[in-house]
């Protein structure tokens, strides 16, 4: 045999075995990416809604890097040899695609806001359309701990460098720097950064406790961080901190550093007159040159307006699934903290969990979250009533309407809502900050 048939010999064994192979798998993957992508947009989970991975196509080689880097699976996808936004809503802002891509193709942020109405518009110093008035942490728009804590920390940076510019507090010592509103990730790195800054502070916390919206979570829950510098005290270097540990390491902070947080106290107005701002609460009021906003995005609870809501074994939060045993539940919603509700309740002796939810997929879940519940709903120890809506609640029942408009009545003992919350956007448009979307001369003048 000659030398030049062993090597076309060798070339198409290396085809069938290497290159043919890896062909099939590469067609496969982009014929189901495509069908996921189709589906997605039929759902309308494809569509940005906080945190986003932006693609750039014309950079974009296909090369799938960022769909094999992301931790919830099926965000992205390679479409027409591009990768695209496939499940939108799952994206809790890792940005491991943006570090994955060899092309630097890929973007996690907030896109244009210019259309975004549940995001306020801010300027490039987190400063809101009222001046003076600052926005930071996760009504910005990004979740993590991470973003909040950098957001808090920068806002306050560029707060201290504008009082520095303009001067005009030494002559009114009742009179604070900032008043930072909300004691949670972005307010506490904003107090702390307000302490290094030199600059006179208050925080204003309408809870009892530090913490923010990790109050609400239930207990024993891991909290997505990502390393993260908190200065003082130094660095987070976990992915993930159970809810306990990180309020304690919070809590740590505070008394090292001797901050002051007003606690118990809900913010009812905050007016403007002559470059001053009056915050009034339910326990008094504070005068600040600049405020910094440091709110959640979920305000109270939303209801559904259903007979029988009002009744006490309603509720809309989930703190310790352990309390409940032997009990006929029904878990009402499709994210991830009705999908958290269901899963510890499922895990607790002699439970029945039904789950309902409105769409005919469970498509907004982390996928930690997803796999778990598939899970549990394969052993029986969760009912999926998908294509549902929840229509009365009775003492000692409830009824769902499935998809086919029929009703089913089902035994019940606790009805947990998880239809998220209302953000308190109202209040933000009454100081005049506008949204995208919103028209120039919306919004009252402070």
């Amino acid at each position: 045999m000659s030398e030049s048939t062993l090597l076309w010999s060798a070339a198409a064994l290396l085809v069938v075995v290497v290159v043919l192979p890896y062909l099939l798998r590469f067609r496969r993957r982009i014929h189901k990416d495509r069908e996921r992508k189709q589906e997605a947009t039929r759902l309308g989970i494809d569509r940005p809604i906080a945190q986003f991975p932006y693609v750039d196509p014309l950079r974009c080689i296909g090369c799938a890097a960022c769909v094999d880097a992301c931790p919830e699976g099926d965000v992205l996808g390679v479409v027409g040899g591009t990768a695209v936004v496939v499940n939108g809503l799952r994206c809790v802002g890792h940005a491991h695609c943006e570090e994955a891509c060899p092309v630097g193709a890929i973007e996690v942020g907030l896109g244009d806001l210019k259309s975004r109405q549940d995001v306020p518009l801010l300027d490039d110093d987190f400063q809101t359309t009222t001046p003076g008035i600052y926005v930071a942490g996760e009504l910005g728009g990004l979740a993590l701990v991470k973003n909040a804590v950098q957001q808090g920390r920068e806002a306050i940076c560029k707060i201290a460098r504008r009082a520095r510019e303009t001067g005009g507090g030494e002559a009114d010592p009742s009179l604070l720097d900032v008043a930072i509103v909300g004691a949670g990730p972005a307010g506490l790195s904003a107090a702390l950064t307000a302490v290094t800054e030199g600059l006179t502070y208050a925080v204003i916390e309408k809870e009892e406790s530090l913490g923010g919206s990790l109050l609400h979570y239930p207990r024993r829950k891991m909290v997505l961080t990502q390393p993260v510098e908190l200065p003082p005290w130094g660095r987070l270097n976990r992915e993930e901190y159970q809810k306990e540990k990180l309020l304690e390491l919070f809590e740590l902070l505070v008394t090292q550093s001797g901050l002051h947080i007003e606690f118990g106290a809900s913010v009812t107005s905050i007016i403007r007159d002559n470059g001053v701002f009056t915050l009034r609460t339910s326990v008094g009021e504070s005068r600040s040159r600049f405020v910094l906003l440091a709110l959640g995005r979920r305000g109270s609870p939303r209801k559904l307006g259903v007979p029988g809501e009002e009744l006490p074994k309603v509720m809309y939060r989930l703190m310790d699934a352990e309390s409940y045993r032997d009990q006929r539940i029904l878990v009402v919603g499709g994210g991830d903290s009705a999908a958290e509700a269901a899963i510890g309740l499922a895990r607790q002796p002699s439970n029945e969990v039904t789950l309902s939810y409105r769409k005919e997929k469970l498509v907004r879940l982390k996928k930690k979250n997803l796999d778990t519940i598939e899970g549990l709903i394969a052993k029986g120890r969760i009912w999926p009533a998908l294509s549902s809506n929840l229509v009365k609640i009775e003492p000692d029942k409830v009824l769902l309407r499935l998809n086919d408009d029929h009703i089913v009545e089902a035994a019940n003992d606790y009805v947990f809502i998880f239809a998220g919350g209302v953000p308190p956007f109202a209040f933000l448009r009454g100081l005049g900050i506008r949204f995208g979307g919103d028209p120039e001369e919306s919004g009252v003048t402070v």
